[in-house]
């Protein structure tokens, strides 16, 4: 195939245009290579998206397929106008942060979404979502007959910029001091592998899939994410502490990711966030490892990136100690 991808730089869309190029497509990538390079083997085509329709100027002469991870409804727009008709299959990676309810453990692709980002209006990271949704819709509308929505959750694996997933396997391989856990006994995670999504990604291009679905790993008990995450890090004997929820919050640690978060822990009303169906996906041949590998393959990375570097999700060690003594004063 002729594959264009729409970045190629970062996480997924990188891993994609890796794996296409690997594959043997004819894989081009429009990027601006601000912070990297396309994958060797795939030709790189420079430009910046901000520019508008002209940016895509000498890519309009066909495609097999093109993959847009976009979160920028502006620039999707323009994409799809200029690429929509010389394109044969069209696929966009949005998000499941598009459903309006994240309470329903189990729900399917046919759940309410958020009403798209008004015309006109920025994106931004509190209306990703909505910005998503906008997409969404937009693509429908110019290509639908030939779009490939792909609703993803949490994507991790080697090279996951974010620190949620990993933060976890890294902080029991650092050292053998006390670690804070969140007392969430009954709490699921779900995360997709992102190998596992850009093989689908391209699998379902070649087929010509249509339709949109919930790209998804599957449903994962908190405890037995965090007791192998002990396992493969060599670390079982570590002390845990299980604050209650309430007392976290209390203390000023954060839900779900940032500084001083703990990542996997969702606020209230969150049970279905990491709970969602894939099964239309794996109908569709999407197929998933088994999630040890994964957390492997994170802890490898992590090791390789050095568990003590500065990070974009967890607490600080400093401040986990401060919690962690408070803690331990507070049950005596």
């Amino acid at each position: 195939m002729r594959i264009l991808v729409l970045g190629g730089t970062a996480f997924l869309s990188a891993e994609t245009a890796r794996q296409a190029v690997a594959a043997g497509h004819d894989v081009t990538c429009f990027a601006r290579g601000s912070s990297a390079n396309p994958p060797d083997g795939a030709t790189w085509v420079r430009g910046d998206r901000a520019l508008g329709a002209a940016a895509y100027a000498e890519l309009a002469d066909g495609w097999d397929a093109v993959v847009d991870v976009s979160r920028d409804p502006v620039q999707a727009r323009d994409a799809l106008e200029v690429l929509g008709p010389v394109t044969e299959h069209w696929t966009f990676v949005s998000s499941c942060s598009v459903y309006a309810d994240h309470s329903v453990p189990g729900a399917d692709e046919n759940a309410a979404v958020l009403e798209p980002l008004p015309e006109g209006q920025p994106d931004s990271p509190e209306t990703y979502g909505e910005s998503k949704s906008a997409i969404e819709h937009t693509t429908l509308g110019l290509v639908g007959e030939k779009a490939h929505i792909i609703r993803a959750g949490l994507v991790s694996g080697p090279g996951d910029g974010t620190d949620r997933y990993g933060y976890w396997p890294a902080r029991f391989a650092a050292n053998s001091e006390t670690v804070l856990v969140p007392d969430i006994t009954a709490a699921a995670t779900q995360i997709i592998d992102v190998r596992d999504l850009a093989a689908w990604i391209l699998r379902s291009a070649a087929g010509g899939l249509t339709g949109t679905y919930n790209a998804l790993g599957d449903v994962v008990g908190f405890d037995d994410y965090i007791a192998e995450s002990q396992r493969i890090a060599g670390t079982t004997g570590h002390h845990v502490v299980r604050p209650s929820e309430d007392w976290l919050v209390e203390h000023g640690v954060d839900y779900w990711a940032g500084p001083d978060s703990l990542p996997l822990w969702l606020p209230p009303d969150h049970d279905g966030f990491q709970a969602r169906s894939n099964g239309a996906a794996r109908q569709r041949g999407m197929v998933l490892r088994p999630w040890q590998e994964t957390l492997a393959a994170t802890l490898e990375d992590e090791r390789t990136r050095g568990l003590d570097r500065p990070r974009k999700a967890g607490l600080s060690r400093e401040t986990e100690q401060k919690l962690v003594a408070l803690w331990l004063e507070q049950q005596r």
